[in-house]
């Protein structure tokens, strides 16, 4: 299909940027130590051909998630996942409905399978929540899927499960699914939700140890869907990758059984870094928005100038970085994170402070 996709602008771009000392690009966690987990180089053995689907991991995943095990699909990382859910759920010609601002890589997933791209906003005036009346102005007889993250990606919105409920139900009389990405929804904490795909067939989800956990190296990404397509996607997967990586599969098993160690010191550290997000934003008259209650990212809307300018300037010299708000949707915002070490995390945020003033003063 002529048009499509062949390629993430955002994700070319992001991996081809020249490291800096201070990385508010960031959207996860500092990576998580290897020598924290009880494993020795004995329990890593290679022999993963005779690995037919894992059936240790998808036990832990699913009794993490609260669902059968004929549910639970392994995927590299959640990206991975999402192409995987995307090219068993849709067809060349579809139309999917996506959220904007949106996380460009889901969108370019569906673009490349030849999907026809439409959209319903998340409002910037209502912190981006999740609005099903949106959903149902902007679905039609065509759609056969429609794209939500939560928590939000780029924005860090909650969405609730009334909300999800409500989409669910404009979805599935359209004769759509839904497919949430959740991989930030368990920086949510003690308030996260179930998983969506808990609330119904017409829901499939994402997710992975990435983000929130500090381990995107040992990607373990995961699907929850019903069995039967459970069972189409682990066929295609066949296609893609074959099998995962078996050592990695036994990093996600350890991971798994620790995780509520991993997650400990986590709520603490991003309450300090949100702390310090919070008093940023409002010190600053050119900025548009709140630091959200929960997630690793924000999003504001810079009054001041060109945020691409800012971004090169940040990086060529306050070694500093952002996320500039048009790989999501939005060219005068940004992205920045909060899941770094706190005294980056100040520096950082001062200079963003220092880059801004610069440019409005010329």
């Amino acid at each position: 299909m002529s048009g499509r996709a062949l390629s993430s602008v955002y994700m070319h771009w992001a991996k081809n940027q020249q490291a800096v000392t201070y990385h508010l690009a960031s959207s996860e966690v500092p990576h998580f130590a290897l020598d924290r987990l009880p494993v020795t180089i004995a329990d890593l053995e290679l022999d993963g051909a005779s690995r037919h689907r894992f059936a240790p991991l998808r036990q832990a995943i699913a009794a993490r998630q609260g669902v059968g095990v004929d549910t639970v699909v392994i995927a590299n990382g959640t990206s991975m996942a999402n192409f995987l859910a995307m090219a068993t759920l849709i067809a060349p010609g579809d139309e999917v409905l996506v959220e904007t601002p949106n996380y460009e890589p889901m969108v370019a997933a569906a673009s490349f399978l030849g999907a026809r791209i439409t959209t319903f906003e998340r409002k910037a005036e209502t912190g981006f929540a999740l609005d099903p009346s949106a959903v149902a102005t902007a679905i039609s007889s065509r759609t056969r899927l429609v794209l939500i993250t939560n928590l939000h990606n780029p924005t860090s919105a909650f969405a609730g499960e009334a909300e999800l409920r409500a989409v669910g139900a404009i979805a599935a009389r359209h004769g759509a699914r839904v497919l949430v990405d959740e991989v930030y929804l368990d920086a949510a904490f003690d308030a996260a939700p179930r998983s969506a795909a808990l609330l119904g067939d017409t829901f499939v989800t994402t997710s992975s140890l990435t983000k929130v956990y500090g381990m995107s190296g040992i990607r373990c990404g995961w699907i929850l869907a019903d069995s039967e397509l459970a069972e189409r996607m682990w066929r295609l997967n066949e296609l893609f990758g074959v099998a995962q990586p078996h050592a990695a599969e036994q990093l996600g098993i350890l991971a798994l059984e620790h995780l509520d160690t991993v997650k400990a010191p986590l709520p603490a550290h991003l309450a300090r870094n949100r702390a310090l997000a919070r008093d940023f934003l409002a010190s600053r008259d050119d900025l548009e928005g709140e630091m959200p209650p929960y997630g690793i990212v924000a999003f504001p809307r810079w009054t001041g100038g060109d945020v691409d300018a800012l971004n090169d300037l940040l990086r060529g010299r306050y070694d500093t970085s952002i996320v500039p708000g048009r790989f999501f949707g939005a060219a005068e915002h940004f992205r920045f994170g909060i899941g770094g070490d706190a005294a980056m995390i100040e520096a950082g945020l001062a200079r963003l402070g220092d880059a801004m003033d610069e440019l409005t003063r010329r």
